[in-house]
């Protein structure tokens, strides 16, 4: 069944290519941000995952989002609105060169998030992330499901609902 979703295995350049995005990031917002976070699948060590990095900009509050976003836009991207998300502005990108820097580098595919401290959905992403970390069985628990997903999903919508069935019920537990 072709659903478009492809699962790599754990691949250690992930987190080179985070840092890569995080310090192009970093250095241009300076202290607008509180932090930049590696979160989702790719951020998890041995974990299986679709090869596209999910990344959280933390901000003290929204009052500085309307800056962040302009400092955003200068490196390439563009504000999504939050997609149904309370707690989540997505941010996509113009091209595979974004965040853009003197470099010009290429970088890895990546979802942009910016996210308030106090925000929901960053508490989740972080949870769930840590948890997975912290916990190998639960972790490869996750992976067999998603392989299982991918390969039997008839579309992306229905991977989506089943893996977040997974998520939720952890995060009962752990929240």
């Amino acid at each position: 069944m072709n659903n478009g979703i492809t699962l790599s295995d754990h691949d250690p350049s992930w987190a080179d290519e985070f840092n890569k995005i995080k310090h192009v990031i970093e250095s241009h917002l300076q202290s607008l941000v509180l932090s930049i976070e590696h979160i989702g699948s790719t951020s998890v060590k041995g974990l299986s995952a679709k090869p596209i990095l999910d990344i959280d900009v933390v901000i003290s509050d929204m009052n500085l989002f309307p800056l962040v976003s302009t400092k955003l836009r200068n490196l390439g991207y563009y504000h999504e609105g939050n997609l149904g998300i309370e707690g989540r502005e997505a941010f996509g990108r113009e091209n595979n060169h974004v965040p853009k820097d003197v470099s010009a580098s290429i970088r890895m595919d990546h979802h942009l998030y910016v996210c308030p401290k106090y925000s929901k959905e960053l508490m989740r992403h972080l949870a769930f992330r840590n948890y997975l970390r912290q916990n190998p069985e639960a972790a490869y628990a996750y992976e067999e499901l998603k392989k299982r997903l991918a390969k039997n999903s008839k579309d992306r919508a229905s991977y989506t609902t089943e893996k977040s069935k997974f998520i939720d019920n952890i995060l009962k537990e752990i929240l």
